[in-house]
């Protein structure tokens, strides 16, 4: 019921108002442009700013998750590195540098690391979906359904992270100069995209509840859990480790894709002038943004190491969801009011409305965290850094041009 409401009020509302904008706003540059044509060069400033650390939070967050799967991929005796933090943080910085590296040498190359990883989500999908059916057939769901969710913090702080992970339409903006037909893509695109998008991730809960009980679920591997439990039961042993296969490769393709569009927002902002001029540089045999790619690896891995200080990998990997969420959440402020003054008033203010819920979320602790303390220092230190470093170079690119 979750997924289904955050569709509902949140995804297809976000839909909506990008297909608006970019009728309204044609070009790259996506939110930037948004925020900067409706409310002045300093708020697309700041809207690019916040956006692109959320993505850069969003690549380690993702790639811890698939990097401790993948220990699952190495057999049953290298199980235990999924929990080791010395593992899964290095094999996180391969694995970005992977994704972002068939990028730099320009989409006719990197579409295809896409490619697998829209690809391997559905195959992921249909593997968990017919294992847990076997399973269900042969002994019942092991949780008891309750379609009606407990409202609670855990509750409000989960539904954050779900709206989180349905959004994403606006990187359709980012490469706008680069869509052919704007008009008649981007609007059937994004509610096939929200339509499918939520389909998947419904059913995919449904399957991992019959496998394993909810208390029973690691954030970072519950995946291969639930699969386990399914190898064990149906002898079916080379589920596991294909399952983990499968999330390497898939997690790859978003890495490379989130970092092909989003590098499109600095090479804006260069353009503008707002950045130093090698962001606005394209690479002269593969004419890619390749110096904002290689900004963007650098800072998605300065902040994956800087985020591991003090804290336990389960802890540190929450703390790094939450200022996700909380950076993330930031510019759909902008959106959704761009939209507002674009007239698609239902759709603004129903977004605006789970955006500031979901901001809220984003700052409460869940029951992995035990220091709460450090864990809401490091959300407000994580969003002054944001918006503290935003207005420190914005002045001084307009104090030195």
């Amino acid at each position: 019921m979750l997924w289904i409401a955050a569709a509902v009020l949140f995804a297809a509302p976000l839909g909506v108002a990008v297909a608006a904008l970019l009728e309204k706003y044609p070009g790259a540059g996506g939110l930037y442009l948004w925020a900067r044509e409706d409310f002045g060069p300093w708020h697309g400033f700041l809207c690019f700013w916040i956006y692109w650390f959320a993505v850069a939070l969003t690549l380690p967050g993702s790639a811890m998750f698939a990097m401790s799967m993948s220990a699952y991929a190495l057999g049953p005796t290298y199980a235990y590195l999924a929990d080791s933090q010395s593992y899964v943080v290095i094999s996180t910085l391969i694995s970005i540098w992977i994704g972002l590296g068939t990028n730099i040498v320009g989409m006719k190359i990197g579409k295809w690391t896409e490619n697998l990883g829209g690809i391997t989500s559905w195959m992921l999908g249909g593997l968990l979906v017919l294992a847990a059916a076997v399973v269900w057939k042969l002994r019942g769901s092991a949780t008891r359904m309750h379609f009606a969710p407990a409202w609670d913090w855990d509750t409000l702080s989960f539904f954050g992270s779900i709206a989180f992970a349905l959004s994403g339409m606006e990187v359709i903006g980012m490469m706008g100069g680069e869509i052919r037909s704007p008009r008649k893509i981007v609007v059937p695109a994004t509610w096939l995209g929200t339509a499918s998008t939520t389909v998947f991730y419904v059913v995919s809960t449904l399957a991992l509840l019959v496998l394993i009980q909810p208390a029973s679920i690691n954030e970072l591997h519950g995946l291969a859990d639930g699969t386990n439990v399914a190898a064990a039961a149906l002898a079916w042993f080379w589920l596991t480790p294909a399952v983990a296969v499968l999330v390497v490769i898939n997690s790859i393709g978003g890495w490379g894709g989130l970092g092909a569009a989003v590098s499109r927002l600095p090479y804006a902002a260069g353009v503008d002038h707002l950045l130093p001029p090698a962001f606005a540089r394209l690479h002269p045999r593969w004419a890619t943004p390749y110096i904002s790619i290689i900004a963007f690896g650098v800072v998605s891995s300065v902040l994956l190491i800087l985020i591991q200080f003090g804290d336990t990998m389960r802890a540190a990997y929450q703390a790094l969801l939450s200022l996700m969420v909380l950076s993330g959440f930031i510019p759909y402020l902008y959106v959704f009011a761009s939209a507002w003054k674009c007239g698609r008033r239902l759709a603004a203010a129903s977004g605006l409305a789970v955006t500031l819920l979901t901001l809220v979320s984003s700052a409460v602790p869940t029951g992995q965290i035990s220091n709460v303390w450090l864990f809401e220092a490091k959300l407000l230190g994580g969003t002054a850094l944001m918006i503290g470093s935003a207005w420190l170079v914005y002045r001084r690119r307009l104090t030195h041009p």
